[in-house]
């Protein structure tokens, strides 16, 4: 069912902003579902299909300014449209095309990941480090558990960071989520940032989570392989 609101916050740098409603109800919405003839403006009216994204709260799809569809253009005669030539089967398809995928096509994590390939091979050397420092005995042997929670730590905090900036609260600061993934949290970090779309277009943001995951891969192989005269963990 569809429901109108006002924008009442648009960040055109970042491509999102909110609809409140007249139940006071703040619906999110990004501007690849946006169907108006200009950008989106703070004030706009517009009607929306909400619908419920996991536990992140309501998103607006199909966002469509009122001023589109509620002029006298739309109800006087001579505005009807007039009857065309049929068309063929093939453009029928290709014109209803551009209508159909934008409404499906954000669901889920993307279909080709920023650095997938990198990162999984990143992955796969870190935990092979940690098995190799834990086989020869040279890694303390709390580390192990300790990167677990500070894996869920890391995508918790991606999680709440989202949370916040689609209701407009108080956001987590990008160095508290930097300093976990220097910690080890990096691998959690970069299935947030994946699985939840957050943090995953800012480059600036992306440049340094790839220097701290470089940094933490470092410094656990100089801590497996260490020479002789460093002294045991």
């Amino acid at each position: 069912m569809r429901g109108e609101g006002s924008i009442r916050r648009w960040d055109a740098a970042r491509g999102f902003g909110f609809i409140q409603t007249a139940e006071r109800r703040d619906v999110f919405f990004h501007v690849r579902d946006f169907r108006g003839a200009g950008a989106p403006t703070e004030g706009l009216r517009v009607s929306f299909e909400a619908i419920e994204v996991g536990g992140k709260g309501p998103r607006a799809m199909d966002v469509r300014p009122l001023s589109a569809t509620a002029g006298p253009a739309a109800t006087t005669p001579a505005a009807r449209p007039q009857p065309t030539a049929p068309r063929s089967a093939s453009a029928t398809a290709a014109r209803a095309r551009p209508e159909q995928v934008p409404s499906r096509a954000h669901a889920g994590p993307p279909p080709a990941p920023h650095g997938a390939a990198l990162a999984w091979l990143l992955m796969l050397g870190w935990l092979g480090l940690l098995a190799a420092g834990a086989w020869w005995q040279r890694l303390p042997t709390w580390l192990l558990p300790v990167l677990v929670v500070l894996n869920l730590a890391t995508y918790l905090a991606y999680a709440g960071d989202k949370r916040a900036a689609q209701r407009g609260h108080w956001r987590t600061p990008e160095q508290t989520l930097h300093l976990l993934a220097l910690l080890g949290g990096w691998p959690a970090a970069w299935w947030a940032q994946q699985w939840l779309r957050h943090k995953s277009r800012k480059l600036e943001f992306r440049l340094a989570y790839w220097v701290t995951v470089v940094l933490n891969c470092a410094a656990l192989a100089l801590l497996v392989a260490r020479p002789t005269w460093l002294p045991a963990p």
